[in-house]
């Protein structure tokens, strides 16, 4: 076999990194150059008809299930392709980064899953980007491991059979690379870490037993799962594995999608392992797709918009109820919380909502769920095994019973809630705290005892920005207003300073992340992601 042909491909404004040498091959970067040359122009398109769509929202303050592609709901016979056996049984799937000491406490959790991420709780460095990748070469390779800096302590991997599979989710279509470039260009986020990975582990995966298995993030409608089905039918093919060995789950976390659950399952059947459904990310995409949809779309604080709001709990039915028509999985939502070691009351109190959570979910139907410490790996595992005992899944409960109505997909006034000024602080809070750690290159954040990913700053600037707008009246008597959130945040950075002195303030990068939340959080063009002007701003 000739070797490849040299990669047009652009490594830009990148310091070395050790070992980059193994990731950015030349034969990985032709294969990353040609999937941008081919299946870019297509996301440019979607892309572009993604703002359409939000236009006609605008216009209209509504949506509905898709008239052209009736036929393929209404047909009984079409089933996604059934689970290998590493996808069976995902009752608990643990969620993180991609950083060494993560990847080996994931695949050591006791949770079946490991959603190995490159998208909201990873802050896109360069150095998260190439060296996550680096992370999960070794891991397959078992050339694994980590000792703490700061305690000492060492990690390493369990055995084989005892480890998590991995599920990886790249970044979504929205984002570029700019560190990799074609004339020029940077080529999609998306196009990068799939292309990496997928090169470099796919057959590696299939002689361990498993598979090259990817969470698909942001997707707003059948027409990107179907350029995804192009790009995975192109993949198996250049480097040779056999069509259907790539699984593919969707998150759906936008309104739009919710409406097009069905179709994305068959337009990916070949390849599809289920569906996920997601929260914060799911409410952000309601705001930002609703914004001018008057009153009846102001959500109340976030933490008021549980699963079982009515709205909610339509999308959560509709999902469990169309992924086992269609012999998918149905993956259910984050269990947040990490356990105090300081505090054992408010553990107690926590791991009783994740019980209770996880509970539900089991009873809904679903078929397993993430969380985002291994502590709560146990509490979680015991819901579903009282549910499911031996079986690997609940494929079998078809829940029939469950009827969705266009409307209710969007009733949030049916919410018994209002938002509270103690909502607005605490939206600043959270959002200043997470986008000061995403500027130094961390994408998973503890903050008040739960791990945020950069869906909360999200839904938080969203919440803002829709509260000012909608001229909210607070319990207090506030009125939301752009003096009002300036002031609630100027009050957070002087908390902040106190909290942790002058030289850590000086050294973090507090200042930065407040200008940002109250740009996006105040400006009048609404920004479509809050990780794009960010990008801008991330160093490395």
């Amino acid at each position: 076999m000739s070797a490849p042909a040299p990669s047009p491909l652009a490594v830009v404004d990148a310091e070395p990194l050790p070992r980059q040498e193994e990731v950015l091959t030349e034969a990985a970067l032709a294969f990353v150059a040609e999937l941008h040359r081919r299946f870019t122009p297509r996301r440019d398109e979607l892309l572009a008809r993604r703002q359409e769509r939000r236009a006609e929202i605008a216009r209209t303050s509504t949506l509905d299930f898709l008239p052209e592609t009736a036929a393929i709901r209404a047909d009984d016979s079409w089933k996604v392709a059934p689970a290998p056996a590493a996808l069976n049984d995902r009752r608990v799937e643990i969620t993180g980064p991609t950083d060494r000491k993560m990847t080996i406490n994931a695949l050591n959790s006791g949770a079946k899953v490991w959603l190995a991420d490159f998208e909201d709780a990873s802050a896109p460095t360069w150095e998260n980007v190439v060296l996550g990748q680096l992370n999960l070469i070794d891991a397959y390779a078992r050339k694994i491991d980590f000792t703490d800096p700061r305690s000492g302590k060492s990690y390493a991997l369990k055995p084989a059979e005892e480890l998590a599979t991995v599920v990886m989710r790249p970044r979504g279509w929205h984002l570029e690379e700019r560190h990799l470039t074609f004339d020029g260009r940077p080529v999609p986020g998306a196009l990068v870490d799939f292309g990496l990975y997928f090169f470099h582990n796919a057959q590696r995966l299939i002689d361990l037993g498993k598979g090259p298995y990817f969470y698909l993030p942001k997707t707003e409608s059948h027409l990107e799962a179907r350029l995804w089905n192009e790009i995975f039918v192109f993949a198996q093919d250049y480097v040779g594995i056999p069509q259907g060995t790539v699984r593919a789950t969707v998150l759906i976390e936008t309104i739009t999608a919710a409406y097009e659950m069905e179709e994305i399952l068959y337009e990916l059947r070949d390849h599809a392992a289920g569906l996920n459904a997601g929260r914060w990310d799911y409410l952000f995409s309601i705001v930002k797709n609703f914004r001018d949809g008057g009153q009846k779309f102001v959500l109340p604080d976030r933490n008021a918009v549980t699963m079982t709001a009515p709205f909610m709990r339509a999308y959560t039915e509709l999902l469990v109820r169309t992924c086992h028509k269609r012999g998918a999985h149905a993956i259910g939502g984050m269990a947040a919380f990490i356990p105090s070691r300081k505090d054992a009351e408010v553990n107690k109190v926590a791991f009783e909502k994740v019980k209770a959570d996880k509970d539900r979910e089991a009873g809904d139907g679903f078929d397993g769920s993430w969380v985002a410490h291994p502590d709560l790996v146990p509490i979680a595992m015991a819901s579903f095994d009282a549910v499911l005992g031996a079986k690997p899944n609940q494929k079998d409960r078809l829940r029939e019973d469950v009827s969705v109505a266009p409307g209710d997909l969007i009733a949030i006034d049916s919410l018994d809630a209002e938002p509270t000024y103690a909502g607005l602080v605490s939206a600043v809070q959270v959002g200043i705290r997470y986008i000061e750690a995403w500027l130094r290159g961390l994408g998973a954040v503890a903050i008040f005892n739960l791990m945020e990913d950069a869906a909360t700053a999200e839904i938080s600037r969203s919440q803002i920005w829709q509260w000012i707008n909608a001229g909210v009246v607070f319990e207090n008597g506030k009125t939301a207003t752009p003096e009002l959130a300036r002031e609630v945040a100027a009050e957070e950075l002087a908390a902040i300073r106190a909290e942790i002195g002058e030289e850590a303030f000086a050294a973090g990068k507090w200042q930065q992340a407040h200008d940002l939340l109250l740009h996006v959080s105040l400006d009048a063009d609404y920004a479509d992601f809050l990780t794009l002007p960010a990008y801008e701003q991330l160093i490395g």
